[in-house]
């Protein structure tokens, strides 16, 4: 056959795989493999078999290659279908002995130097290097060896920013702190039209900063799709409506408290994506915070129809039994949202929740434990560690785990306000007021309904203190946020007490000391104050 002939045939197979006709691209790529022995043409055969789902039979193909070990697409290949097989030992053997440092960085890279392309492609590609790393990575995760899947996600991301699923799966899976997400993103090669890559990136990871930053980030990002306006005025429109990037300001907006808010982005984002699973999660937990059990049971029962095998779709009957106080339920389809996906944090997160609702700490703190340890990159866990032990008085302990809490995500008010309430009921009242004040400091303003029990702490400790002044100032910024909360009356009332009570204390001490003749009136105070 002529070489003409033989690269209509390639075209052919390649129109197959693009309309999805993998038995006809199978069929001609053999064929086309048959005729020129080439091996390009070998590895279209391959790669025609394994979207075709024939993984064994697409592995024998590209085993049996002499080039698989010295050629990165036959090999990387060969270990993606030993991946779909789930033999991870043999993807990793297949994969080679490469090893990888602590700050992610490839030591043995011998057969990955490079970028290639393929015959009918001039675009920019990403680095094959980059992909063996993310395989590496899934492989270690699916070995439960959660370290060395770490540092191949950061290897792989290192290796090429544009490898967005490994950047994925650190943060998804909690895999590193705050500062270590920062720390990634500042050590990443962005290439000079990729301005717009390094801060989306930005926004994604957690988002635990002051108000001015993570606002000026997303500024950015605008201010970097305006830069292109006069070039591609398309791509301004695109990038911000773009549904990730307001699932991302729907997740600050989560974590700043601002729940009706982020319940309100994330509705109209899912009428335009009722799909965006990403968005479906955090519009679970909005509506869980707002108590809007309706919205809960109808996303339910869409998530388990459309996606009955998906962790998410379980979640969220949890989150409805949860909400509606039923905890048995809800810690039955909790669980199940973690068999299914082992590596779902908020699943976990929930488990304890509904049994640290009904004051079973062992089984909650076992759940909590579970998700220390399994994202050690999520402060929650933890935290809520030290909540359980909170509970049963052991303050110290209680103290420790939200240090450690802190270590992880030194930037979450709620630790601070935490530290603050265990450091009340130590007595320690000077410290408690200082976190108080730093929980406040940490919050973006103006302060929403959330905050309110923290400024009341806040008020309590400077009642302890004796600053009476402060106490009702603060009492009174409280009750400015929520009118309906009784303690914070009975607070403000015992405090203007007590100020007069010390007040006429002072008069009595000054009275003694200089024996000077009081008016009447003041006596008739006195007299009555005790």
């Amino acid at each position: 056959m002529r070489e003409e002939e033989i690269e209509k045939l390639r075209g052919v197979v390649r129109d197959c795989v693009s309309k999805h006709l993998y038995s006809s691209a199978i069929f001609f790529a053999d064929k086309v493999a048959a005729f020129t022995e080439d091996p390009a043409d070998i590895y279209m055969q391959a790669q025609a078999l394994f979207l075709g789902r024939h993984f064994r039979r697409a592995f024998h193909l590209l085993n049996a290659s002499k080039i698989v070990l010295r050629d990165p697409r036959f090999r990387y290949l060969a270990a993606k279908c030993l991946e779909e097989l789930k033999e991870w030992d043999q993807c990793l053997a297949m994969l080679g002995d490469a090893k990888v440092n602590e700050h992610g960085y490839v030591l043995d890279n011998k057969d990955h130097s490079g970028m290639y392309l393929d015959k009918d492609c001039e675009d920019r590609e990403i680095n094959i290097a980059a992909a063996t790393c993310f395989l590496r990575g899934k492989a270690y995760e699916a070995l439960e060896n959660r370290t060395q899947a770490r540092l191949w996600y950061k290897a792989a991301i290192k290796a090429d920013p544009l490898c967005y699923e490994a950047l994925e799966c650190l943060i998804e899976s909690h895999m590193l702190t705050c500062d270590e997400e920062s720390s990634l993103l500042s050590s990443l090669q962005f290439g000079p039209e990729d301005g717009w890559l390094s801060s989306f990136y930005a926004c994604l990871i957690k988002k635990y900063d002051k108000e001015n930053i993570i606002e000026e980030r997303f500024k950015e990002l605008e201010r970097e799709s305006c830069n292109s306006k006069s070039s591609d005025p398309s791509f301004i429109r695109t990038l911000e409506t773009n549904t990730d990037l307001l699932a991302c300001k729907a997740e600050y907006y989560h974590q700043c408290g601002e729940y009706q808010k982020c319940f309100e982005l994330t509705s109209v984002l899912l009428e335009k994506d009722p799909f965006h699973l990403k968005s479906t999660l955090v519009h679970l937990a909005a509506a869980m915070e707002l108590g809007h059990s309706n919205e809960l049971y109808l996303m339910a029962c869409n998530l388990v129809k459309d996606y009955p095998q998906k962790a998410l779709s379980w979640f969220a009957v949890g989150c409805y039994y949860y909400c509606i106080k039923k905890y048995d339920q809800s810690r039955r389809f909790f669980s199940k949202a973690t068999t299914l996906d082992g590596t779902f944090a908020p699943a976990w997160i929930g488990y304890g929740n509904a049994y640290a609702a009904q004051e079973e700490g062992d089984q909650a703190m076992s759940a909590y434990r579970t998700g220390a340890r399994l994202f050690p990159g999520c402060h929650l866990p933890t935290l809520y560690i030290g909540m359980e032990y909170m509970r049963t008085h052991s303050f110290k302990l209680a103290e420790q785990f939200f240090v450690q809490a802190k270590t992880i995500c030194p930037s979450d008010p709620l630790v601070y306000n935490e530290l603050g309430v265990v450091a009340y009921d130590m007595k320690e009242y000077n410290k408690a007021a200082w976190w108080f004040e730093k929980t406040l400091a940490c919050v973006p303003s103006p302060l929403s309904e959330m905050w309110e029990p923290t400024v009341v702490n806040l008020a309590h400790s400077y009642r302890k203190l004796k600053v009476y002044r402060e106490a009702i100032a603060y009492y009174e910024k409280a009750l400015a946020l929520s009118t309906r909360s009784l303690s914070t009356y009975a607070g403000l009332a015992y405090t203007y007490h007590l100020q007069v009570f010390f007040l006429c204390f002072l008069v009595l001490l000054l009275r003694r000391s200089t024996r000077i003749i009081l008016l009447q009136p003041l006596h008739t105070t006195i007299r009555h104050c005790g």
